[in-house]
């Protein structure tokens, strides 16, 4: 087969991706054939996660993103763009946690939570769907909401109000899209053991064992686990499901 006619690499997205969940899916993308375009707040925080990219065989671009400025959301998928000629896949996993009790929180506070992980989560949708819109194409949307946007939790609450508006963002765009054949979908976390949680429980290890001890299958989520329904929803095995908020929690939310 000549190099014109080869078939041409899938393309994917992939927001807040310098560790944790963000970086496992866009390396998991990776392995999978994609190239992968990867964003942070500082694009200079993504070298390790670039680089397990390009140990996979596939193409990777850092970008800049702050996920609270319309002109920085809009910026990035130009630069994607650019870099790539189409996208085909969006993950959204950029996201701020803020612990405070509610009486407490200014309005800021409220805000700035809510500006990076809903609103911003919404127009980079809406840039993905322009694109995918615009150019006739088939595409994927997979955004990262949270458990605690099911069930209630103090201390937490303007990151489990925006996690629960992922979770209805996600049905609302998966019918409006669903006559361009965009597939909208999202991934429900439970409590991930990433780095920042290791090293929060790591001095407390009576309270990670009570934490183990509330989930049925008595360990916590992996990035891995995360990463494992990315791959299955970005693939052509889901391409009949849409508008689903899928739960990767180990039944904690069961009860």
């Amino acid at each position: 087969m000549s190099e014109n006619n080869a078939p041409k690499k899938r393309t994917a997205l992939v927001t807040g991706a310098s560790y944790g969940i963000g970086a496992a899916i866009a390396i998991a993308l990776a392995r999978d054939g994609y190239d992968v375009a990867v964003t942070e707040l500082n694009a200079d925080a993504l070298g390790d996660t670039l680089a397990q990219i390009q140990a996979h065989g596939a193409r990777g671009v850092a970008l800049a993103l702050d996920t609270r400025s319309q002109d920085s959301v809009e910026a990035c998928m130009r630069d994607a763009l650019k870099t790539f000629g189409t996208l085909d896949l969006l993950v959204n996993n950029a996201g701020i946690l803020l612990r405070k009790p509610v009486i407490d929180m200014t309005r800021d506070e409220w805000n700035s939570v809510i500006d990076v992980n809903l609103t911003g989560t919404f127009f980079m949708s809406q840039q993905m769907g322009r694109h995918l819109i615009g150019t006739k194409r088939k595409g994927s949307i997979i955004s990262i909401a949270s458990t605690h946007g099911i069930v209630g939790i103090g201390g937490i609450s303007a990151y489990g109000i925006s996690k629960a508006g992922i979770t209805q963002m996600t049905r609302m765009l998966a019918i409006e899209w669903a006559e361009h054949s965009i597939r909208v979908n999202a991934i429900t976390p439970g409590t991930t053991e990433t780095p920042t949680r290791k090293k929060s429980l790591g001095a407390d290890p009576a309270r990670r064992q009570m934490m183990i001890d509330r989930i049925p299958f008595k360990r916590f989520c992996t990035e891995a686990d995360v990463a494992g329904l990315a791959s299955y929803l970005a693939s052509p095995a889901a391409e009949y499901i849409t508008g689903q908020t899928m739960l990767v929690d180990g039944g904690l939310t069961s009860y």
